[in-house]
């Protein structure tokens, strides 16, 4: 057991399918007890409402996070059309925008052209970045008004991957910075009738693949370490 500890210690990379519901901080969280490690962090945060892969770094490693929250990401997930959403997803209640049912496959696939390459993006109000020393997630839940500046990301794949009614199953490689959120809201306001992201899986960072990532409970079960629930 002490081995298992000081070779965590020492610095591991650990690939984590992070659950729903769970912050990023919670999975390190977990982990730090779990494994008796002193340092710990994540390469890239996940929104509570976000599943995927979670790049950990403990020990030494902690110094390699900015390198992997540098690489491009791949996302999967879902836009529900016709609503929107003041936090973009289902953190805040959907309220109904407009009629889909005159949307065929070809106006959804047209309106990803729009978003490919270099482009401008404003980051949710309901975001971990910080605005006159504050979250702005913090501001937007007591009900203050939040002005974000726009950033500069770069979106190099934008796929419809399934159309249904107001469903729509997308794929999208994109740098860091990116959020799917404010993606899946402006996506809407092109297309006309409002969207928020309903589902979102992140599925790779650079060469990782969540196909590599473990499950959080498998992984402090098969290293026989502390298995408290979720702290």
């Amino acid at each position: 057991m002490s081995e298992i500890i000081n070779d965590y210690n020492e610095g591991k990379v650990l690939l984590i399918d992070k659950p729903l519901n769970w912050t990023s901080f919670d999975v390190v969280k977990k982990l730090k007890f779990a494994l008796k490690v002193k340092k710990i962090g994540h390469a890239g945060t996940l929104d509570p409402l976000a599943t995927g892969l979670l790049i950990l770094c403990t020990g030494k490693m902690t110094k390699s996070i900015e390198k992997y929250q540098a690489q491009e990401k791949e996302y999967t997930g879902e836009f529900t059309l016709g609503y929107t959403t003041p936090s973009y997803d289902l953190e805040t209640e959907p309220e109904f925008q407009s009629k889909t049912n005159h949307l065929k496959l070809e106006d959804v696939n047209k309106a990803t052209q729009h978003f490919v390459g270099e482009i401008e993006q404003t980051p949710p109000i309901f975001s971990a970045v910080k605005t006159g020393g504050k979250r702005a997630y913090s501001l937007a839940r007591e009900g203050k008004e939040v002005k974000l500046k726009s950033r500069v990301v770069t979106i190099s794949e934008f796929e419809i991957t399934d159309f249904d009614e107001n469903r729509v199953s997308f794929r999208v490689r994109c740098s860091k910075g990116t959020y799917i959120r404010s993606l899946a809201h402006d996506y809407g306001e092109k297309l006309g009738v409002g969207a928020y992201l309903s589902a979102l899986k992140r599925t790779k960072i650079g060469d990782f693949s969540v196909d590599d990532a473990e499950n959080l409970n498998e992984f402090v079960k098969n290293n026989k370490v502390n298995t408290n629930d979720r702290p």
